[in-house]
């Protein structure tokens, strides 16, 4: 199975920034990256007018379309994240946005001052990026719940060391 890292947060906190980045770079490392993102509202992949919205509006339960390039399976049901993963294992990396009661290893983001200490109770926080305005509470939080060892910590201005940090982490598992 490839390694599995979540990217979590709160919203506007920099999730799909970070995961593009991340993707971003490991593509130009010549890795195949899958994302699996949990969207907490509804959302519509499919349109009014294509056969598939069609075959869904006649009441499938799942359809799946697929060319030459490109493959979609839409069903109405939700999946599990575990489920999801498994689809993916021939992948070399998964990055999963969102899913933050989850069981795989995550990235928090801290935008705002307040998110930190709802964050540290997640399952398996191994690192963390935080904005300027909440840099000192994720500091003397992760000192307190932690310890002096706790977490990686960077300044989401800092790319290059939560990318670097990823690979290592990547290289471990």
């Amino acid at each position: 199975m490839p390694p599995v890292l979540q990217i979590v947060g709160y919203k506007n906190s920099g999730k799909t920034t970070v995961v593009r980045k991340l993707v971003e770079h490991y593509k130009g490392r010549g890795l195949r990256v899958a994302v699996i993102k949990h969207d907490g509202h509804e959302f519509e992949m499919d349109h009014e007018g294509t056969d598939t919205f069609r075959f869904t509006e006649a009441g499938a339960a799942a359809v799946a379309i697929t060319s030459r390039q490109r493959t979609a399976v839409i069903r109405e049901e939700e999946s599990s994240l575990d489920s999801l993963v498994g689809q993916f294992r021939t992948f070399d990396l998964i990055l999963v946005e969102g899913f933050k009661e989850e069981d795989y290893p995550k990235l928090l983001l801290v935008r705002e001052p307040g998110d930190i200490k709802k964050l540290l109770r997640l399952k398996q926080p191994a690192g963390i990026i935080y904005w300027k305005q909440a840099k000192a509470e994720a500091e003397a939080e992760v000192r307190e719940l932690l310890g002096a060892g706790g977490l990686p910590l960077f300044d989401m201005e800092d790319q290059g060391g939560w990318i670097k940090w990823t690979m290592d982490y990547f290289e471990q598992d």
